[in-house]
């Protein structure tokens, strides 16, 4: 969600925070502003919208300081506006501060500062927290903030500096990342890791309810309780070419075609082919204790939650284990029944998702397993759950998630599969499954050489306002998929559902305006699936079906067709949601959408 960069060292702050920002544009935000100690006093600037409309407003200004820190927003409390943008001052304007996540008592204590003289210049409940540390100021600024957050309910991940203490930064977590980065004579806190890899490899993870005192040499580290906290030095574990878009014209765009890759590194050294059998050394610990739960529980949000799905199905049908699928979001505020013989398993991209997070802490409070799955190392669901696995995607900068969605789909196969060897599942329908997953690779790279077929597919598409996508079995939770895709970059209007409900409802909506797009591969549903194409075109629905390879019957039925390879059922996701991906890139394209960063949307959903 909204992104932190600072900086203290010896070279010029301004360009290093605004290289930061840029770094982290792919989080979403509608605001940015920059604020340094320039001769003792705080210099700042801040813009609504893009940063290259803040590079603009800071032209020509030739500061030397050295130390300052940045923020892009994506706006909670208050509007998108130059007064809601942070950073946020104190009424004497000596303490300026970012802030990631939402202060829940803000009003209560807006009223107690607004009756001790506190004068406010934004809608935010972020500006709360600046008045609340001068407030409890002493004369010692760590003593101060962390008396200031004791004040508070709510998740915060801050950065603080002040023309008090003008060579240090001040940096505190409850819920919201942050991470500092080791340089030589130089030390950097950003909400993420991407903002700090141009300078140095070497980090360490702020944990909740941490407070870091950060100058050039280095960081500090105490609890909030003032209990002092050894931290070790960790490596980032990428560099800045996987922060590039290495030629293609969108980060999306590049991680679609980087699935081939990514989809195999999530098996690789895993997938035991010859013995038809997977080994997840981060679950290696408690597979035992998994493949005796009373039922898996399966928990995300949105495309993570579409993967779940999938998983859902696969582990009930490779390891006969009940599996139930939880939306995060509504998880922890249902009273879910999970005993200690229960298994959670928090599917997240980013590792940091709040609902995820909250369920993953339900569940360990309640004495079941809790277990992660997420794309990016040292994240707090890494790092709070007994045991798990990494997808190692590689980062994913677009906000549509793709590549970390068919790991996602690779990684819950191979604990299927792990599972099923364990429990029912033969040496030969292991050696059938590792063999289908080994393939999807080339498969996926045959897909997207129909690239240029699909995006003129697009350009007929694009003139259209709504659509529906259908699919039946393992392919339903694409059709989900592949309908949020296309809401989330190009703004048509999609709704995915199961093929068969369509008479349920939707059938009302289908006419010769109403584009359908179906899931039609020979899989055990395949009849079925042809019946619902010819309700749709008796009815004057445009058809664009994914099909088998070499399905001439079905292509006849349909208007468009887009060919994939054929895989074993259970596996067909990996497949089919390819061309969802590509076709709602290049839709989005024609229109002249943002695809990287899509209205409204943050990558990593911080907050609730």
């Amino acid at each position: 969600m909204c992104g932190i960069v600072g900086y203290i060292g010896d070279k010029p702050v301004l360009p290093l925070l605004i290289n930061g920002l840029k770094r982290l544009e792919y989080r979403g935000y509608d605001s940015a502003g920059v604020a340094m100690i320039d001769q003792d006093k705080i210099w700042y600037k801040k813009r609504k919208g893009k940063i290259a409309e803040l590079e603009v407003e800071i032209n020509g200004f030739d500061l030397t300081s050295s130390v300052g820190l940045g923020h892009t927003r994506w706006a909670t409390h208050g509007e998108p506006s130059e007064k809601n943008a942070h950073p946020h001052f104190d009424t004497e304007h000596k303490i300026a501060l970012v802030h990631n996540g939402i202060i829940e008592n803000y009003a209560q204590l807006k009223e107690t500062l607004k009756a001790e003289g506190h004068v406010f210049a934004s809608d935010t409940d972020s500006e709360v927290l600046v008045h609340l540390i001068a407030m409890c100021y002493d004369g010692d600024m760590a003593f101060s903030i962390r008396k200031a957050l004791q004040l508070v309910r709510g998740t915060f991940g801050i950065l603080v500096l002040s023309t008090h203490e003008p060579d240090k930064l001040f940096a505190a977590r409850r819920g919201s990342p942050l991470v500092i980065g080791i340089g030589e004579n130089e030390t950097l806190v950003a909400s993420d890791g991407s903002a700090l890899v141009e300078h140095t490899r070497d980090v360490i993870y702020l944990e909740d309810n941490e407070m870091a005192v950060v100058n050039k040499h280095g960081a500090k580290v105490r609890t909030l309780q003032d209990t002092k906290v050894e931290k070790a030095v960790e490596k980032l574990p990428y560099d800045l070419v996987h922060l590039q878009k290495g030629g293609y014209p969108h980060f999306m765009l590049k991680e679609i075609f980087e699935q081939p890759e990514t989809v195999w590194d999530s098996m690789r050294g895993r997938l035991l082919v010859e013995e038809g059998n997977a080994k997840l050394g981060g679950l290696q610990s408690c597979i035992d204790r998994m493949i005796h739960s009373s039922r898996l529980i399966l928990t995300a949000c949105g495309t993570s939650w579409h993967a779940a799905l999938i998983g859902e199905y696969l582990i009930e049908k490779f390891a006969k284990i009940p599996v139930e699928v939880e939306y995060a979001s509504e998880f922890r505020y249902r009273d879910p029944i999970i005993s200690r013989v229960d298994t959670v398993l928090a599917i997240t991209q980013s590792g940091e998702t709040a609902d995820t997070l909250a369920a993953v802490r339900e569940a360990k409070q309640k004495g079941a397993l809790a277990l992660g799955m997420c794309n990016v190392v040292g994240s707090t669901i890494a790092r709070e759950t007994h045991a798990g696995v990494y997808l190692h995607a590689g980062p994913e900068i677009g906000v549509a998630s793709t590549k970390a969605f068919t790991s996602q789909v690779a990684t819950l196969a191979l604990i299927a599969l792990a599972l099923g060897r364990m429990n029912q599942l033969s040496a030969e329908e292991g050696r059938e499954i590792a063999q289908a997953l080994k393939q999807l690779p080339d498969q996926i790279r045959q897909i997207l050489e129909q690239a240029s077929h699909i995006e003129k597919i697009a350009a007929k598409f694009m003139h259209h306002n709504h659509a529906l996508y259908l699919g039946r079995g393992f392919n339903y939770p694409v059709a989900l998929e592949g309908a949020l895709k296309m809401k989330e970059i190009s703004y048509i209007h999609a709704e995915g559902y199961p093929a068969a409900e369509m008479k349920h409802g939707p059938i009302a909506l289908i006419d010769d305006q109403m584009p359908v797009i179906f899931i039609a591969v020979k899989d055990s549903v395949y009849e079925k699936v042809i019946s619902n194409i010819e309700e749709v075109k008796a009815r004057g629905g445009w058809v664009i079906a994914v099909v088998s390879e070499g399905d001439k019957a079905c292509a006849k039925l349909c208007d468009e067709v887009i060919e994939i390879p054929y895989t074993i059922q259970s596996l067909m996701p990996v497949l089919t949601v390819i061309p969802f991906q590509l076709l709602a890139y290049y839709t989005a394209v024609m229109k002249g959408c943002d695809v990287d960063q899509p209205r409204n949307l943050a990558k990593s959903v911080t907050v609730e």
